[in-house]
């Protein structure tokens, strides 16, 4: 029996990368004291998410994958497998994108696929989702509104994802709001799109988020991490926190999958061309 202790975090992020650093540096240390191995930072969490979705906003800092920052993450993190969400500086494009390291480096990386509203005025969309080897498992990760199109989870279970890590900065909603955010229609969509996506692929789901406000946007929080059956082991609410769980991947997936195996069991075959 292995037991992976994992964290999904709730935090707020700015434009002060500096000061992000400092509040990324307590986190794995608050998160080694729990013994995480796992740690989930927010989308965007160095320097900061877009102020508004309208287009044309100022973006956060550009930073390059192979760049001092993504370097200063890694030594941060140590022996643990840290995922976060940065501006990602391509040469020729921004992309909202996020990386996985541990002390050795990258060990993954992704660019956000699914653009919401005005995002795409800010940056380049991706166009892959591919689960990678890591000390902790196989991971896949994805970033915010890439959640809520079943495809972009299928494709990293289909690519041997046992663990999937959702990275967002996911505002309450524009319109109708909510006073009190448990209530938001959006948190309830943020809510279902996590448990769905760990249960119908039946894997380890872990849903990081920012809090606080940044320009326009209030977010909703609700950081944490769900069981291959959809089952929520840990959730910080509405407040800025960090959702702890420990689970025996191995062994949750093989339960979960044991009669009714989603993925064995599909039919390719019967579905239409391009939704395979």
């Amino acid at each position: 029996m292995t037991i992976l202790r994992m964290a999904a975090v709730a935090a707020p992020f700015d434009r002060d990368l500096e000061g992000g650093f400092a509040r990324i540096e307590k986190l794995i240390a608050e998160a080694r004291a729990e013994g995480v191995r796992l740690l989930a930072l927010p989308e965007a969490c160095l320097g900061g998410y877009l102020a508004n979705l309208d287009g044309g906003a100022e973006g956060p800092p550009a930073l390059a994958v192979d760049g001092p920052e993504i370097r200063r993450l890694a030594a941060l993190a140590g022996d643990m497998v840290v995922t976060a969400g940065y501006c990602e500086d391509a040469g020729d494009r921004l992309y909202n994108s996020a990386v996985c390291v541990t002390g050795d480096g990258v060990l993954g990386h992704h660019r956000k696929v699914h653009q919401p509203l005005n995002e795409g005025a800010s940056y380049g969309a991706g166009g892959l989702f591919e689960a990678f080897d890591t000390p902790v498992g196989r991971l896949g990760m994805m970033i915010c509104y890439d959640k809520a199109f079943p495809e972009s989870a299928r494709a990293l279970a289909l690519s041997g994802a046992e663990i999937v890590v959702c990275m967002s900065a996911w505002p309450g909603s524009r319109t109708n709001a909510s006073a009190d955010l448990e209530q938001d229609r959006w948190k309830r969509r943020f809510d279902l799109f996590d448990r769905a996506r760990a249960l119908e692929n039946q894997i380890v789901w872990l849903s990081s988020n920012q809090s606080g406000t940044f320009g326009d946007l209030k977010f909703v929080c609700s950081a944490k991490i769900v069981d291959p059956g959809g089952e929520i082991l840990a959730d910080t609410g509405v407040a800025e926190g960090m959702a702890v769980a420990e689970l025996d991947v191995a062994e949750a997936l093989a339960t979960a999958r044991r009669s009714m195996a989603h993925l064995r069991d599909r039919r390719p075959e019967a579905y239409a061309a391009g939704a395979a």
